[in-house]
């Protein structure tokens, strides 16, 4: 893996140098659901073809701040940026640029693998000329091609993980946001999925959250910390080192910074 920074810097991540343009940038997020404060000032910033991951343990924010990224949910305050736009102020644009997958994929179990590939593909405006050579692509990427003609409903739970990514992929989007891709799949699952989402690298830009931390750390570019709705850092080293550190970053809440 390549090598990763860890640091604490409460009041958020420290830019790097890069000669990569910066596809994601998210700046001082706050949301509140009512009077609790979910993410308190996160920030957070990807350069174009990495794969990086947002860990934290279940409550700390994560899928708050996927659904923000991906412009599903409005945040409270702050702002989020793709490839240079703003994701609030031309949706429709941005989401031309995102694959998305939430933690349960969006799948009609009773269409077969083709017929709702297809159904996304119109849905992301692709011509339906163009839909056969792009479902090659998917599959090919996704390994589904023996699966075409299966009903959704009848593939597992792996499978139908990668139906939920080859989705994503339709059109080939710059920007690849998996909601914790890996949750409750079998240890051979877990593999398959990880070198699919490693083998998206440098095509695309990518990002996961998890709570897995073993997982994201042999996928992964970077790992970046998410803990009491705050950055906390980011991890580097061996395996021991990093449960060490992870454990550090998330034993108590952080300072709130921001508002």
């Amino acid at each position: 893996m390549p090598g990763l920074l860890f640091f604490l810097d409460h009041a958020g991540p420290q830019l790097r140098s890069c000669s990569g343009r910066i596809m994601l940038k998210a700046t001082n997020l706050h949301k509140y659901y009512g009077s609790f404060h979910a993410l308190k000032g996160f920030s957070l910033s990807l350069n174009q073809g990495e794969v990086v991951a947002l860990l934290g343990l279940n409550g700390a924010g994560k899928t708050t701040c996927i659904r923000i990224l991906t412009g599903y949910m409005l945040p409270s305050e702050g702002e989020v940026t793709i490839d240079g736009q703003d994701v609030f102020g031309s949706p429709v644009e941005i989401k031309e640029k995102i694959g998305y997958l939430p933690e349960v994929p969006p799948l009609y179990p009773e269409l077969t693998v083709e017929d709702y590939l297809r159904f996304i593909a119109r849905m992301r405006g692709l011509p339906e000329h163009d839909f056969e050579a792009e479902f090659l692509r998917v599959t090919e990427i996704t390994q589904l091609e023996k699966a075409r003609a299966s009903r959704i409903r009848h593939l597992s739970l792996g499978y139908r993980k990668r139906v939920g990514i080859a989705q994503a992929l339709i059109g080939s989007p710059p920007l690849l946001i998996f909601d914790e891709p890996i949750s409750g799949l079998d240890p051979r699952q877990i593999i398959e999925v990880r070198q699919l989402i490693r083998s998206l690298a440098g095509k695309h830009t990518v990002l996961i959250s998890s709570h897995i931390l073993t997982e994201v750390s042999r996928t992964c570019d970077r790992v970046v910390v998410i803990h009491d709705g705050q950055f906390a850092g980011e991890l580097s080293g061996d395996m021991e080192d990093l449960e060490a550190k992870f454990i550090a970053l998330t034993e108590k809440p952080v300072l709130e910074v921001g508002k």
